[in-house]
C-alpha cells in the first residue's frame, strides 16, 4: 500500500475522498436514525437504505456516460452537485417532511451510482494495474474505517443539534474531495466507439461480464447473496431495540465497531488476494460475514461486538476482491459500463431491502439472520470451490490476470496513449 501513496495523484484524491467519506459515512447513518425518530418505525428507517439502493436500477446509463466523457470532470460536476441537495435537509423539522429524507438518500443512491463508476474508471488510469488490489484494500479501508469515528460523530452530533448540522458537514466534506480532483494532474485517455448503436453500447458492460467466467461467477454469486443480505439493513435496528435493548443512537457504535474489522479486512485483502486470487477472495469474505451476522441472533453483546467485527472483515475482502476484478479483467474503454452493469446485477439487494423492511413486521429477525446465513454460505461455498483454471482471463480477453499480477497495457489502448502505468514520472514522484 505504500507503493500506492507514491503516486501522486492517488494521494491527492486519497485525501480529499476521506472527508468525502467521512461525510457520507455521519450523513446516511443519520438518515436512518432522523427517519426511526420521526416515525418510530423500523420499517421507516429501513427505507432509508431501500432510498438509496434503488436507483442502480439507471446504472446502465451511469456507465455509459462514465465511458463516453473524462471522468474526473464528471467527478467534479457529481459531487457539486451532492453538496447542493444536501443541504435541503435543512428544511427537514417533523414528521412530514419525512419524504424529502427519502428524497435526499434517492439523489444521493443515483449520483453515488454514477460516481462509483467513474472513481473505478479513473484509478485504472491513475494507478498501474498492478497496485490496483493494493488500491482497492487501501481506499476500502480508508472508507470502511471511518465507521469508526463517523456514524458516532453524526450521531452525537444528530443527538446534541439535530440533522442540519450534520447536512452542513457533509455539503462541505463534499467540496474537500471536488478541491483535490481540480489538482489533480493525470491525462485521460479517449476511446473509439467500438459498438455502434444504443443497445450496444449499453449492453456492453453485461456482455463483457457474461462472457468473462471469473467475472460472470463472482457478480452472480454476488447478486445471489444479496438477495438476502439487504435483510440486515433493517434486522439491525431490531438487533439494537430488541435483542440488545438500546436506543436507536447506538447504531452508530455498532456500525464503528463494525469499522474496525473493516479496517483489517482491506489491510489484508491484497496479500490474500494475490495467494488466492479475486474469485476465492470474495468466496471467503461472504464466509465471513455470514457467521459475523449468525451472532445477532444473540442479546449478548460481546457476541455481537465479535460478529459485527468479523462481518466487517468479510464485507471488505468481498468489495476488494469485486473490485479488482471489475478492474483488471475489463478494457479502459469499457471500465464504467461493466462497473454500471454488474450494479444493476446487484440490484437484488434492493428488492431485499424492501423485502426485509415488510418481513420484520410478522417474522422475528432471528430467522431472518438464520435464513441470510444460510444463503450467503452456499454462495461463499460455490465460489471457494471454483477451479484455479477458472479464474484465469477468458479467451476473448488479453487483460492481466489478478494471478499473478501485471501492468502490461490492454489491447484495446490507442496505439499512441501513454498510460498512468507506463508514463514517465514528470512529477518525480512516480507514474502519474
Amino acid at each position: 500500500m505504500r507503493r500506492v501513496l507514491q503516486v501522486r495523484d492517488a494521494r491527492i484524491f486519497l485525501t480529499g475522498w476521506f472527508f468525502s467519506v467521512f461525510g457520507d459515512w455521519a450523513m446516511l447513518i443519520v438518515l436512518a436514525i432522523w427517519a426511526k425518530s420521526l416515525t418510530h418505525s423500523n420499517a421507516a428507517a429501513g427505507l432509508t437504505f431501500f432510498a438509496l439502493s434503488a436507483p442502480s436500477l439507471l446504472s446502465p446509463l451511469s456507465g455509459l456516460v462514465v465511458d463516453r466523457v473524462r471522468r474526473r470532470p464528471l467527478l467534479i460536476c457529481t459531487y457539486t452537485s451532492e453538496a447542493v441537495v444536501v443541504l435541503s435537509l435543512l428544511f427537514v423539522h417533523d414528521r412530514g417532511d419525512v419524504w424529502i429524507l427519502y428524497a435526499v438518500a434517492a439523489f444521493l443512491g443515483a449520483t453515488q451510482s454514477l460516481a462509483a463508476s467513474a472513481r473505478s474508471a479513473l484509478m485504472t488510469v491513475t494507478i498501474p494495474g498492478e497496485l490496483l488490489g493494493d488500491a482497492n484494500g487501501l481506499f476500502q479501508s480508508v472508507r470502511e474505517g471511518m465507521r469508526l469515528i463517523a456514524p458516532l460523530i453524526g450521531a452525537a452530533i444528530y443527538a446534541a443539534t439535530g440533522g442540519a448540522a450534520v447536512a452542513i458537514l457533509d455539503a462541505a466534506s463534499f467540496a474537500a474531495v471536488v478541491a483535490a480532483l481540480l489538482l489533480m494532474r493525470t491525462p485521460e485517455p479517449r476511446f473509439e466507439r467500438v459498438e455502434h448503436g444504443f443497445v450496444a453500447e449499453v449492453t456492453a458492460g453485461a456482455r463483457h461480464i457474461l462472457a468473462t467466467l471469473p467475472l460472470k461467477q463472482i457478480v452472480f454469486a454476488t447478486a445471489v447473496c444479496l438477495l438476502v443480505v439487504g435483510f440486515d439493513e433493517t434486522i439491525i435496528f431490531a438487533v439494537v431495540d430488541q435483542g440488545l435493548h438500546r436506543s436507536p443512537a447506538f447504531l452508530g457504535v455498532l456500525a464503528s465497531i463494525q469499522g474496525a474489522g473493516a479496517i483489517a479486512g482491506g489491510v489484508t485483502a491484497p496479500r490474500v488476494l494475490r495467494r488466492v486470487g479475486d474469485v476465492v477472495l470474495c468466496g471467503i469474505g461472504m464466509a465471513a460475514f455470514a457467521l459475523g451476522e449468525l451472532a445477532y441472533v444473540s442479546s449478548s453483546l460481546v457476541l455481537v461486538t465479535f460478529g459485527i467485527v468479523v462481518a466487517g472483515a468479510g464485507v471488505s475482502w468481498v468489495i476488494v476482491g469485486f473490485g479488482t476484478a471489475l478492474q483488471r479483467r475489463t478494457p479502459l474503454r469499457l471500465q464504467g459500463r461493466v462497473a454500471s452493469a454488474a450494479e444493476l446485477f446487484l440490484t437484488t439487494q434492493t428488492l431485499s431491502i424492501a423485502l426485509g423492511a415488510a418481513l420484520i413486521t410478522f417474522v422475528d429477525y432471528r430467522a431472518l439472520v438464520i435464513a441470510m446465513t444460510v444463503v450467503v454460505i452456499a454462495c461463499a461455498g460455490y465460489l471457494v470451490t471454483r477451479p484455479v483454471a477458472e479464474s484465469t482471463r477468458s479467451p476473448s480477453e488479453a487483460l492481466p490476470s489478478p494471478l499473478p499480477p501485471s501492468a502490461s497495457p490492454a489491447p484495446d489502448r490507442p496505439a499512441t496513449e501513454t498510460t498512468a502505468a507506463q508514463a514517465p514520472d514528470r512529477a518525480g514522484s512516480g507514474p502519474r
